[in-house]
């Protein structure tokens, strides 16, 4: 085991890799390389899989020594996060371990241990992934709000830049923004679409138009006090929100009643505030995309209230701030930024279908994961059709119906 790059992440790096088609031997051996004494001292090494996402496999490693409670054997709990096939067409990894340095030096994610060729090593956090039911209950909607706003008010983007994207096409309708962002990414991604066939590079011109009017449009979308863009978590799916045992509570919050701590940093990107919240409103719906679940426009309110309230309070003494220049004190009211922001989130309702649709398509042609990606990917890039169909009036002009996505939406109760 070596020592990284200080500059690439503060954590050592691991010469090994994991091989699902030896999963046991393998992991052992990184847990090992890890913690040397677990391979001589007294107890078993256990694994205990946890359900696999649509990318990554996930699994915890125990150290059963005897004599110890279960509580005591999660604390000492290493988590196994490894990459899926190819999955480095799409996620910067150097990002990604920045993103969860940096989190973790803010006491808003576990610390992390170490990467080795395909994966991470970080601590095990105690409590239950949520499921998409769980994410629409009160006491957990108001504990991600509150934990996003945190987020969003305290990191500094600077420290969790990876390999610099910049395409002269997307940031000449940006101005001074971060040359990593929700734009280039996406850009970076129609760059690693399948384009054999002509079918195929007509649809990646046909995806690229949309990105550019997207960045035209969306581009410059100011954000609470007309700050720039923050590090979006922009994967807050249901698996990927921890709530915690009752009498924990996130360090950096103060609070006791914080219920819910945020997993999996891969897309951690520099994004306006209004796309990780959208992203997550979509994520009520699951994996199933079931459009009747969406949060109302009631619901997104009492959100957005929460997450205001957690912005404000953190922003005046964060690092984040400092680090943007945007020091200048709050002139507007709560409810005016609540206003705003909800307009904002509005605007942006359609972007997480854009986003994971092309996201979609390049899993469909990578992924060993049993999972239908292609048509996945057409459902998501349908919400982004539907978005700009009401958002351009021709879904009116036309006398179609407005889709069951936009009408969920569109409503108030």
């Amino acid at each position: 085991m070596s020592n990284g790059d200080d500059s690439y992440s503060s954590c050592d790096y691991i010469n090994l890799a994991y091989d699902p088609a030896n999963s046991d031997k393998s992991a052992k051996a990184l847990i090992y390389a890890l913690r040397p004494d677990w391979e001589s001292s007294d107890g078993d090494v256990e694994f205990v899989r946890f359900k696999e996402g649509i990318t990554n496999s996930l699994f915890k490693a125990i150290k059963k020594r005897p004599g110890l409670s279960e509580r005591e054997l999660d604390n000492e709990a290493v988590m196994v996060r490894a990459y899926g096939n190819g999955t480095d067409l799409i996620i910067d990894r150097e990002r990604e371990a920045k993103s969860h340095s940096l989190l973790a030096k803010h006491h808003l994610a576990p610390p992390l241990y170490a990467r080795f060729d395909n994966g991470l090593l970080y601590k095990y956090i105690e409590g239950e992934a949520c499921s998409s039911e769980d994410l629409r209950q009160p006491g957990i909607v108001r504990a991600i709000a509150r934990l996003l706003g945190i987020w969003h008010a305290t990191l500094p983007i600077s420290e969790a830049v990876g390999t610099p994207l910049h395409f002269e096409h997307i940031a000449r309708y940006l101005s001074g923004k971060p040359q990593t962002n929700l734009w280039t990414v996406m850009q970076k991604w129609i760059t690693a679409l399948p384009s054999e066939t002509k079918q195929q590079r007509e649809r990646n011109s046909k995806l690229q138009v949309e990105v550019e009017q997207a960045t035209k449009l969306l581009g410059n979308t100011p954000g609470l006090n007309k700050g720039d863009y923050i590090l979006g978590h922009c994967d807050l799916l249901s698996g990927n929100v921890i709530i915690l045992p009752d009498e924990s509570h996130c360090g950096s919050c103060g609070n006791s009643a914080t219920a819910v701590n945020f997993i999996d940093y891969e897309y951690a990107t520099p994004v306006p505030a209004a796309f990780d919240l959208a992203n997550h409103f979509a994520e009520w719906g699951g994996f199933d995309c079931d459009y009747s679940v969406l949060p109302t426009r009631r619901q997104r309110r009492d959100f957005v209230k929460e997450y205001v309230r957690s912005y404000r309070s953190h922003h005046k003494r964060s690092t984040r701030a400092n680090s943007c220049g945007n020091t200048q004190p709050y002139t507007s009211s709560e409810e005016h930024d609540i206003d705003n922001l909800m307009a904002e989130v509005d605007a942006f309702r359609g972007m997480p279908g854009l986003y994971w649709g092309i996201w979609a398509l390049i899993q469909a042609t990578i992924s060993e994961i049993d999972f239908d990606y292609a048509s996945y990917a057409e459902v998501r890039l349908a919400e982004y059709w539907a978005w700009k169909a009401e958002m351009d009036g021709s879904r009116e002009r036309n006398g179609e119906k407005m889709s069951i996505r936009e009408q969920r939406l569109a409503q108030e109760e």
